[in-house]
Protein backbone atom coordinates (compact mmCIF):
# COMPACT_ATOMS: atom_id res chain seq x y z
CA UNK A 1 0.00 0.00 0.00
CA UNK A 2 3.10 2.09 0.59
CA UNK A 3 4.24 1.97 -2.65
CA UNK A 4 1.21 2.94 -4.08
CA UNK A 5 0.88 5.96 -2.29
CA UNK A 6 4.61 6.82 -3.13
CA UNK A 7 3.78 6.83 -6.47
CA UNK A 8 0.39 8.72 -6.33
CA UNK A 9 2.14 11.41 -4.50
CA UNK A 10 4.76 11.98 -6.95
CA UNK A 11 1.97 11.95 -10.16
CA UNK A 12 0.87 14.85 -8.43
CA UNK A 13 3.63 16.78 -9.49
CA UNK A 14 3.32 16.43 -13.53
CA UNK A 15 1.36 19.57 -14.63
CA UNK A 16 0.46 20.94 -11.37
CA UNK A 17 3.79 22.99 -10.54
CA UNK A 18 2.93 25.68 -12.76
CA UNK A 19 0.01 26.88 -10.42
CA UNK A 20 2.10 26.94 -7.32
CA UNK A 21 3.68 30.58 -7.60
CA UNK A 22 0.77 32.20 -7.96
CA UNK A 23 -0.31 30.27 -4.15
CA UNK A 24 1.52 30.87 -1.03
CA UNK A 25 0.58 28.82 1.94
CA UNK A 26 1.59 30.42 5.02
CA UNK A 27 0.75 29.88 8.77
CA UNK A 28 -1.86 31.26 10.05
CA UNK A 29 -1.89 34.77 12.00
CA UNK A 30 -4.86 36.36 13.80
CA UNK A 31 -6.14 38.79 11.28
CA UNK A 32 -6.94 35.81 9.39
CA UNK A 33 -9.26 34.08 11.45
CA UNK A 34 -12.35 36.26 9.55
CA UNK A 35 -11.43 34.81 6.57
CA UNK A 36 -10.93 31.09 8.00
CA UNK A 37 -14.15 31.11 9.64
CA UNK A 38 -16.27 32.25 6.63
CA UNK A 39 -13.93 29.69 4.37
CA UNK A 40 -14.94 26.80 6.84
CA UNK A 41 -18.70 27.97 7.14
CA UNK A 42 -19.28 28.36 3.76
CA UNK A 43 -17.56 24.85 3.17
CA UNK A 44 -19.46 23.26 6.08
CA UNK A 45 -23.22 24.54 4.49
CA UNK A 46 -22.30 22.97 1.20
CA UNK A 47 -21.95 19.97 3.11
CA UNK A 48 -25.88 20.20 3.61
CA UNK A 49 -27.16 19.67 0.52
CA UNK A 50 -23.97 16.95 -0.57
CA UNK A 51 -25.57 14.72 2.57
CA UNK A 52 -28.86 15.19 1.72
CA UNK A 53 -28.95 14.83 -2.05
CA UNK A 54 -26.04 13.41 -3.41
CA UNK A 55 -25.70 11.33 -0.06
CA UNK A 56 -29.17 9.06 -0.46
CA UNK A 57 -27.64 7.57 -3.68
CA UNK A 58 -25.15 5.55 -1.53
CA UNK A 59 -27.43 5.01 1.21
CA UNK A 60 -29.49 1.34 -0.54
CA UNK A 61 -30.95 0.66 2.64
CA UNK A 62 -32.12 4.34 3.23
CA UNK A 63 -33.92 3.74 -0.36
CA UNK A 64 -35.25 0.83 1.43
CA UNK A 65 -36.60 2.04 4.12
CA UNK A 66 -38.68 4.62 1.95
CA UNK A 67 -39.80 2.54 -0.37
CA UNK A 68 -41.48 0.52 2.84
CA UNK A 69 -43.02 3.53 4.51
CA UNK A 70 -44.63 4.12 0.79
CA UNK A 71 -45.90 0.80 0.51
CA UNK A 72 -47.12 1.06 4.25
CA UNK A 73 -48.60 4.50 3.56
CA UNK A 74 -50.52 3.20 0.54
CA UNK A 75 -51.66 -0.18 2.46
CA UNK A 76 -52.96 1.94 5.30
CA UNK A 77 -54.99 5.01 3.63
CA UNK A 78 -55.33 3.24 -0.36
CA UNK A 79 -53.84 6.85 -1.47
CA UNK A 80 -52.05 6.93 -4.44
CA UNK A 81 -50.97 10.09 -3.78
CA UNK A 82 -49.19 8.93 -0.60
CA UNK A 83 -46.52 7.27 -2.82
CA UNK A 84 -46.38 10.30 -5.26
CA UNK A 85 -45.83 12.54 -2.28
CA UNK A 86 -43.13 10.50 -0.89
CA UNK A 87 -40.21 12.01 -2.85
CA UNK A 88 -41.09 15.47 -1.81
CA UNK A 89 -40.84 14.19 1.79
CA UNK A 90 -37.85 12.23 2.15
CA UNK A 91 -35.90 15.33 0.26
CA UNK A 92 -37.57 17.73 2.50
CA UNK A 93 -36.82 15.11 5.59
CA UNK A 94 -33.26 14.97 4.41
CA UNK A 95 -32.51 18.23 3.77
CA UNK A 96 -33.94 19.36 7.16
CA UNK A 97 -31.96 16.74 8.91
CA UNK A 98 -28.99 17.17 7.30
CA UNK A 99 -29.08 21.10 7.97
CA UNK A 100 -29.64 20.68 11.64
CA UNK A 101 -26.70 18.37 12.31
CA UNK A 102 -24.47 20.42 10.73
CA UNK A 103 -25.67 23.60 12.09
CA UNK A 104 -24.62 21.68 15.60
CA UNK A 105 -21.44 20.65 14.40
CA UNK A 106 -20.75 24.13 13.13
CA UNK A 107 -21.58 25.28 17.14
CA UNK A 108 -19.34 22.68 18.48
CA UNK A 109 -16.29 23.65 16.46
CA UNK A 110 -16.66 27.05 16.82
CA UNK A 111 -16.66 26.40 20.95
CA UNK A 112 -13.78 24.35 20.13
CA UNK A 113 -10.86 24.74 17.72
CA UNK A 114 -12.48 26.78 15.02
CA UNK A 115 -13.28 29.50 17.81
CA UNK A 116 -10.34 29.56 19.38
CA UNK A 117 -7.32 28.94 16.33
CA UNK A 118 -4.56 30.62 17.85
CA UNK A 119 -4.81 28.84 21.08
CA UNK A 120 -5.64 25.01 19.48
CA UNK A 121 -3.11 25.15 16.39
CA UNK A 122 -0.29 27.31 17.09
CA UNK A 123 0.65 27.11 20.53
CA UNK A 124 2.15 23.28 20.51
CA UNK A 125 4.99 22.19 18.07
CA UNK A 126 2.41 19.13 16.98
CA UNK A 127 -0.12 21.21 15.48
CA UNK A 128 -0.34 24.09 12.73
CA UNK A 129 -3.14 25.30 10.85
CA UNK A 130 -2.37 27.15 7.56
CA UNK A 131 -3.89 29.46 5.14
CA UNK A 132 -3.38 29.53 1.13
CA UNK A 133 -3.17 32.69 -0.53
CA UNK A 134 -4.06 34.08 -3.82
CA UNK A 135 -4.39 36.94 -5.75
CA UNK A 136 -3.91 38.51 -2.15
CA UNK A 137 -6.87 36.78 -0.96
CA UNK A 138 -6.92 33.76 1.79
CA UNK A 139 -8.70 31.72 -0.05
CA UNK A 140 -8.02 28.29 1.41
CA UNK A 141 -7.55 26.72 4.96
CA UNK A 142 -5.67 23.72 6.36
CA UNK A 143 -4.85 22.32 9.86
CA UNK A 144 -2.64 19.86 11.22
CA UNK A 145 -2.34 17.94 14.14
CA UNK A 146 -0.55 15.43 15.80
CA UNK A 147 -0.97 12.60 17.77
CA UNK A 148 1.15 13.30 21.02
CA UNK A 149 1.44 9.48 22.67
CA UNK A 150 3.06 7.87 19.67
CA UNK A 151 4.22 10.16 17.22
CA UNK A 152 3.64 7.96 14.64
CA UNK A 153 0.24 9.77 12.91
CA UNK A 154 -0.92 12.85 12.05
CA UNK A 155 -4.31 13.94 11.18
CA UNK A 156 -5.34 16.20 8.16
CA UNK A 157 -8.35 18.77 9.42
CA UNK A 158 -9.97 21.74 8.03
CA UNK A 159 -9.27 21.49 4.98
CA UNK A 160 -11.49 23.88 2.84
CA UNK A 161 -11.16 26.09 -0.43
CA UNK A 162 -13.39 29.53 -1.08
CA UNK A 163 -15.39 27.90 -4.00
CA UNK A 164 -14.72 31.02 -6.62
CA UNK A 165 -11.12 29.57 -6.25
CA UNK A 166 -11.28 26.08 -6.56
CA UNK A 167 -9.55 23.75 -9.67
CA UNK A 168 -6.59 25.85 -9.35
CA UNK A 169 -4.83 23.66 -7.32
CA UNK A 170 -5.07 25.30 -3.76
CA UNK A 171 -6.38 21.95 -2.33
CA UNK A 172 -2.91 20.37 -3.80
CA UNK A 173 -0.59 22.77 -2.19
CA UNK A 174 -2.78 22.49 1.27
CA UNK A 175 -2.19 19.11 0.71
CA UNK A 176 0.95 18.77 0.59
CA UNK A 177 1.85 21.25 3.38
CA UNK A 178 0.58 19.04 5.71
CA UNK A 179 2.76 16.08 4.35
CA UNK A 180 5.67 18.52 4.86
CA UNK A 181 4.73 19.13 8.41
CA UNK A 182 4.38 14.98 8.90
CA UNK A 183 7.72 14.81 7.28
CA UNK A 184 10.18 17.31 9.17
CA UNK A 185 8.79 16.86 12.46
CA UNK A 186 9.37 12.50 11.81
CA UNK A 187 5.64 11.11 11.27
CA UNK A 188 5.58 8.55 9.64
CA UNK A 189 1.62 8.21 8.29
CA UNK A 190 -0.80 11.16 7.81
CA UNK A 191 -4.62 9.86 8.24
CA UNK A 192 -7.62 11.69 7.56
CA UNK A 193 -11.74 11.47 7.89
CA UNK A 194 -14.14 12.65 5.56
CA UNK A 195 -18.40 11.86 4.94
CA UNK A 196 -18.30 14.31 1.90
CA UNK A 197 -20.15 12.64 -1.09
CA UNK A 198 -18.60 15.07 -3.21
CA UNK A 199 -16.23 13.00 -6.23
CA UNK A 200 -13.91 16.13 -5.87
CA UNK A 201 -12.92 16.33 -2.45
CA UNK A 202 -12.31 12.33 -2.94
CA UNK A 203 -10.24 12.86 -6.09
CA UNK A 204 -8.02 15.39 -4.30
CA UNK A 205 -7.22 13.17 -1.63
CA UNK A 206 -5.97 10.47 -4.12
CA UNK A 207 -4.15 12.84 -6.26
CA UNK A 208 -2.41 13.68 -2.77
CA UNK A 209 -1.25 9.92 -2.60
CA UNK A 210 -4.16 8.83 -0.26
CA UNK A 211 -5.63 5.14 0.04
CA UNK A 212 -9.35 4.78 1.30
CA UNK A 213 -8.14 2.38 4.51
CA UNK A 214 -11.95 2.24 5.33
CA UNK A 215 -15.76 3.14 5.24
CA UNK A 216 -18.36 3.19 8.60
CA UNK A 217 -21.74 3.07 6.63
CA UNK A 218 -24.17 4.97 9.75
CA UNK A 219 -20.98 7.50 11.17
CA UNK A 220 -22.34 9.53 14.05
CA UNK A 221 -21.74 12.85 13.46
CA UNK A 222 -20.73 15.26 16.59
CA UNK A 223 -23.95 17.45 16.70
CA UNK A 224 -26.36 14.52 15.79
CA UNK A 225 -29.03 14.03 17.85
CA UNK A 226 -29.77 10.65 17.09
CA UNK A 227 -33.51 10.96 17.24
CA UNK A 228 -35.70 8.72 15.46
CA UNK A 229 -36.18 11.64 12.97
CA UNK A 230 -32.74 11.34 12.64
CA UNK A 231 -32.25 8.14 12.22
CA UNK A 232 -34.92 7.91 9.32
CA UNK A 233 -33.14 11.01 7.05
CA UNK A 234 -29.77 11.45 7.93
CA UNK A 235 -27.20 8.96 7.20
CA UNK A 236 -23.59 9.36 6.16
CA UNK A 237 -20.74 7.40 5.61
CA UNK A 238 -17.09 8.39 6.79
CA UNK A 239 -13.94 7.59 4.71
CA UNK A 240 -10.71 7.15 6.28
CA UNK A 241 -7.95 7.88 4.11
CA UNK A 242 -4.24 7.12 5.01
CA UNK A 243 -0.54 7.72 3.49
CA UNK A 244 2.91 6.76 4.34
CA UNK A 245 5.05 9.53 4.59
CA UNK A 246 8.62 8.19 5.89
CA UNK A 247 9.64 7.41 2.28
CA UNK A 248 8.80 10.77 0.87
CA UNK A 249 11.35 13.22 0.28
CA UNK A 250 10.86 17.13 0.17
CA UNK A 251 12.25 19.62 -2.43
CA UNK A 252 11.21 23.01 -1.98
CA UNK A 253 9.76 24.93 -5.05
CA UNK A 254 12.12 28.26 -5.84
CA UNK A 255 8.95 30.15 -5.78
CA UNK A 256 6.67 29.52 -3.62
CA UNK A 257 6.38 28.30 0.39
CA UNK A 258 5.54 25.10 0.12
CA UNK A 259 7.73 22.33 -0.95
CA UNK A 260 7.27 19.44 -3.77
CA UNK A 261 7.08 15.79 -2.68
CA UNK A 262 8.81 12.90 -4.27
CA UNK A 263 9.97 9.55 -3.66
Amino acid sequence: MADKSLDATTTTQTGIEAELPSVVVREFEPKDQVHVQRIFYEGLMEMISDTAFRGLRCHPESLLLYSAMAVVGFVVTACWWVIGLLPAVVLCGRYFCSRRVIHAYLKQAMKKDMGHIEEFYMKSPNSRLWVAVLEDQVVGVVAAVGQQDTRSSVELKRMSVDGRFRRRGVGLVLGWKVLEFAITRGYSTVVLGTTAYSPSAHQLYRRLGFQCTGVTNGYITPGATLSLFERIFYRVCHHYYSLEVKNIAIHRHPQTSVGVLTT
